[in-house]
């Protein structure tokens, strides 16, 4: 079977809190949901109608069986979740302090945690190199074998031979916790830069990449490293997407911020139809914010991925146009 997305790596339960503006040692309720950035990319790219599968590892417990039930309701693929027997599923508590303050804790990723141990003979070699968007993030490369299973899977699909249908998305989504150091982060993060096709990062998450420097000085250096687009997330001004012959920026799209958390998520799965899509890129950027500011305005992360006609209703509510031809 040939897929529109599939993702890489990070999955995880979430426990948010219901209530908001609370201490985790004060909150006396919480809500479960499926977490871990590619899973959540793949649960929002497959609300948009995307056909999406997510590659990754799960413990042998009951929070592992959840996920994957999770994900077959959600219509993502789980055939390559798998469990590893002697790891627990991890789990991440977050407190919903908004509008900027949501601090994460992770259980169960130290000193390794399931999907970590994906490794480099389990990728599904057609399958990868058959998938329309290939989806891999920067704490996939943070530890062996991971880092080899993830580098295996970019190299069955080398830049230079993917049809002009094809890409390949590195979301660099740094995260100092799971590293020994920026350092060691940027030296395989450029190595990985050498086969995707678009990188996704905020000014931070750009800089441990690249250096530091303005977001066109950022972008600049990605494309310099053989990407084809750089797209760089610019907080309260919006987000900006450079290729060699174009710059574009998209101006935030207004909502009431109840958690951040999962708006990254949903923009990459909304970016990944709009190019599945063929959407002129600054269409594509457009409808990624709105879905992004969607998932923000709501407490969980994969349970609140919008559906098209929520991001389209949001485009139109605040004077922006749907793609032309956009059906779904």
């Amino acid at each position: 079977m040939t897929y529109d997305v599939v993702t890489l790596g990070r999955i995880s339960v979430d426990i948010y809190p219901n209530e908001i503006s609370v201490g985790l040692e004060d909150v006396s309720s919480f809500g479960k949901y499926l977490g871990g950035s590619p899973a959540n990319v793949a649960v929002a790219a497959a609300r948009h109608g995307e056909s999406a599968a997510v590659i990754t590892r799960t413990g042998n417990d009951p929070f592992g069986r959840y996920l994957r039930r999770e994900l077959v309701r959600y219509g993502v693929d789980d055939r390559f979740v798998e469990q590893v027997q002697g790891l627990q599923t991890p789990v991440t508590f977050c407190a919903i302090r908004p509008p900027e303050d949501f601090p994460l804790y992770f259980y169960g990723r130290f000193p390794t945690a399931p999907d970590l141990q994906l490794r480099p003979e389990e990728i599904d070699v057609e399958v990868v190199r058959e998938t329309r968007i290939l989806w891999s993030t920067v704490t996939g490369l943070c530890q062996e074998p991971s880092r080899s299973a993830h580098l295996a899977a970019h190299l069955v699909r080398p830049r230079e031979q993917l049809r002009a249908d094809q890409h390949t998305v590195l979301d660099l989504d740094y995260r100092p916790m799971f590293w020994e150091s920026e350092e060691s982060a940027r030296v395989q993060i450029r190595e990985l830069l050498q086969h995707v096709t678009i990188a996704i990062g905020n000014d931070k998450e750009c800089a441990v990449a690249v250096g530091d420097g303005t977001p066109d000085e950022q972008a600049d250096r990605l494309l310099a490293a053989g990407v084809h687009v750089a797209v760089v997330k610019l907080g309260r001004e919006g987000v900006m997407a450079k290729t060699r012959d174009e710059r574009v920026v998209s101006a935030p799209v207004p909502v009431r911020t109840i958690n951040g958390l999962g708006a990254g998520d949903s923009f990459g799965g909304a970016f990944c139809h709009g190019i599945n899509q063929g959407w002129p890129l600054k269409q594509v950027l457009d409808y990624a914010n709105a879905a992004g500011a969607i998932v923000a305005s709501r407490i969980s992360c994969s349970d609140a991925m919008p559906t098209p006609g929520e991001v389209f209703a949001l485009l139109r509510e605040h004077g922006r146009a749907a793609p032309e031809g956009a059906t779904r």
